[in-house]
This record gives C-alpha cells, structure tokens and sequence, in this order.
C-alpha cells in the first residue's frame, strides 16, 4: 500500500526538478533574450497609453510622410499619424489575438488529445484524430480566411479561427503524450484505488503532460501573431482606423516610394515579436527537457 501511495505522488514535477529547470532556462542565453523581448512587449501592450508620444489616431495633416524625427520619432503615415504610437497600440492587439487564439488551440486540443490517448474506445480515438488530420491537410492561412469568410471578419472572428486552424497541432502533441504514460505505474495505482477516468486525466495525467504542451504554446504564440497579420493585411482581421502591425503593412503598400517607414518599422516589430517567441520557445524546450545538460 505504501508503494501505492508514493506512486499517487507523482501528480506533476518535482519542485527541484522545477528549480533544476528554471536554473537551466537562466543559463539559457537566447531563451532569456526571448524573455526579456515578450517581457518588453508586454509591457508596452500594458502601458501603452501611457508610454505612447501621441494618440495613434490623431491626424496631423501637416506632417504627412513625415521621416524619423525628434517629434515623431518612427515618422508618420499618409494621414500624418505617429507610427511609434500606433506600433505600441497594436501590440495590445497583437498579443490580445495570440494568447486568446492559442489559449483556445491549446484547451481544446489538449482536451481532445487526452480524450483520444485515454479513451479505451477505439472509435472514439478516430474519430477526434481523423477530424485533426482533415484541419491538418489545409494550409493554415487558407483555412483561417475560409472560417473568417462563414463568421465575418473582425478581430474577434480572427481569433477563433486561429485557435481553431492550431487546435490539431495540440491534440495530436497531448494524444502522443497520453499514450505514452497512461500505463505508467502511478496511473495504474491510481485506478487501483478508484479514481475516475476524469480525475486521472486531470490530476495525474495532464500534470506530466503539460511540459511540451508548454513549449508548444510559446511557439504557436508566434505563428498566431504572424497569422493575425496576415489576416489583418489582407484586410480580414482587425478593422481600420483600430492599429495593427498587419493593417499597416497593408496600408504601407500604396506609399511605399513616399514613406518607407510606414512598412520597415511594423515589419520589424513583427519580426522581433515573432524571434522573441521563438527564442522562448527553444529555451523553455531546453529546460524542460531534463535530457539537456548543455544550454546555449
């Protein structure tokens, strides 16, 4: 029965394999740049208007593609609006569509992984996985503007096609993970003692799990980003006059040759979001790997 007892305990790390973890992802140089890049965003998605030199919607019609200057730093667009400003508003949005996006991927896939890797249920199993495969086979911005197209465009509608367009890359991460420890001893302990299949799916199962569904969700960050650009570039996402990196690539496009500026610098905050993810993304799979010894 002790044995039995002591196998319960294995509910999720280790709090010293969770300071082992930390320490390697400290040491990690190009995870903690990652962090400090998202740390930085997030704090200009947060203080924003605070930090921000103007309102990003304030039309000054006589500075019109205007270069980088002391008083607009970033220059201006065709309206005459600051492009700092409105790159520091649109990473409200940027992040706002990530985190909800793939919040959505990542609880329902997570939860129909572990249904299909769990469930003794054959049918069940391919069932879930045979409808992941079907969103699999489309390329990822052509199914997000097919579901756009049935539910309208806005931001709103952008995020629940981006989670939905991420949901199978989770399902088919938690499914293998299942797979792997439902016939660990300590889930067998557990059913010995008469634990529902939900209360191990949730206390013993999803615990284990959530290492790569973690690391997953830092990547997938990036590609939601990326994703709401393009739907906002091509005008599917978030609406004029609301900033968006994406909305004003597009708007850049027909004054290129008069402003540069207007494209190069939400270009550059979207690449710079985009490798802030990534980076994180590489050292949280670094650290949580108890396999990795040596970091970067």
């Amino acid at each position: 029965m002790n044995n039995i007892l002591s196998m319960r305990e294995q509910d999720g790390p280790a709090p010293g394999l969770l300071a082992e973890a930390l320490h390697r992802f400290v040491r990690h140089r190009l995870g903690m740049l990652g962090a400090l890049i998202i740390g930085g965003l997030i704090v200009v998605a947060i203080f924003g208007p605070s930090l921000a030199p103007h309102e990003p919607d304030h039309m000054n019609f006589m500075s019109p593609f205007a270069d980088p200057s002391r008083e607009f730093l970033l220059g201006t667009d065709d309206f005459g609006r600051d492009i700092l400003s409105r790159i520091m508003y649109g990473a409200r949005v940027s992040l706002k569509v990530g985190f909800i996006s793939v919040g959505i991927a990542a609880t329902i896939g997570t939860t129909l992984g572990m249904i299909a890797g769990y469930t003794r249920k054959r049918f069940i199993d391919e069932a879930i996985m045979r409808s992941m495969d079907v969103l699999l086979a489309f390329p990822t911005i052509l199914l997000a503007i097919a579901i756009i197209a049935i539910l309208g465009k806005g931001v709103t509608n952008a995020m629940i096609a981006i989670g939905i367009v991420y949901t199978p890359i989770f399902a088919r991460i938690a499914r293998g993970e299942v797979l792997r420890i439902k016939n660990e001893d300590f889930v067998q302990a557990a059913r010995a003692l008469g634990s529902t299949d939900a209360a191990i799916l949730v206390r013993h199962i999803l615990p284990n799990i959530l290492p790569p569904i973690i690391v997953e969700t830092s990547l997938s960050l990036s590609f939601a980003i990326l994703a709401e650009a393009a739907l906002s570039f091509f005008g599917l996402g978030t609406q004029a006059p609301d900033p968006s990196w994406g909305l004003m690539l597009s708007e850049s496009r027909k004054f290129f040759n008069n402003s540069i500026w207007m494209g190069i610098f939400p270009g550059v905050a979207i690449m710079l979001t985009v490798m802030g993810f990534n980076f994180l993304g590489d050292g949280l799979r670094d650290a949580l790997d108890p396999r990795m010894k040596n970091v970067r």
